[in-house]
């Protein structure tokens, strides 16, 4: 009886070992795909999507319209009443900056959400290609959602780097560690959520 109890409890132990040497290698892959700088700051595209989330995101995707990258800016996941005038102001732009070109979403409250309300505003306009703006850390994501939402659209990224992120060495900053965590957790259950939708048909 005892050998038995002591041939479960390795084999347990096993089982957990091997879950935690998974866990530790995605979360390995995950830190590889986190982005250090922007790969492709010139090229242009029919939109530049913002996902809201930070002032940085907003102030970049607004400069980069600016800046004449995209005929148009998409923010997805806006506050309900919010408009544009008043997204200008808390970017501390003019008021008449851009006005014209932008278009706000206010459905999505997750990423999947994102990704979902980008889809069907790209497609009512038929547009093909996007710039898309958010913070380093969400671009991983960000890009799985995304790409399962829109599979033939070609997406540029413009990842963010908000000062409060300690990237480098990011286990030392409590902050940033739990941060960074948290995301790659997301980052699985995304992967989950659309493996068991392939299976599920």
């Amino acid at each position: 009886m005892k050998r038995r109890i002591r041939r479960h409890r390795r084999l347990l132990l096993g089982i957990a070992a091997a879950i935690l040497l998974f866990w530790a290698a995605g979360l390995m892959a995950f830190l590889g795909e986190l982005p250090d700088h922007v790969d492709d700051n010139v090229t242009t595209t029919e939109v530049i999507v913002v996902l809201t989330g930070g002032s940085m995101r907003l102030k970049t995707g607004l400069t980069l319209l600016q800046e004449n990258r995209a005929e148009k800016l998409f923010v997805s996941g806006v506050h309900r009443g919010v408009d544009v005038q008043q997204l200008l102001r808390v970017a501390r732009q003019l008021p008449d900056a851009a006005d014209c070109c932008i278009s706000l979403g206010h459905e999505a409250d997750d990423t999947a959400g994102n990704a979902a309300e980008t889809s069907i505003w790209m497609a009512k306009h038929g547009y093909r290609s996007m710039r898309l703006v958010t913070a380093a850390y969400h671009m991983p994501r960000s890009l799985i959602e995304f790409r399962h939402a829109m599979p033939t659209t070609r997406i540029i990224t413009h990842p963010v780097f908000p000062a409060q992120v300690k990237l480098d060495a990011w286990w030392r900053w409590p902050g940033t560690a739990l941060l960074i965590l948290d995301e790659y957790a997301k980052y699985l259950l995304a992967h989950a959520r659309q493996l068991f939708e392939k299976i599920l048909g």
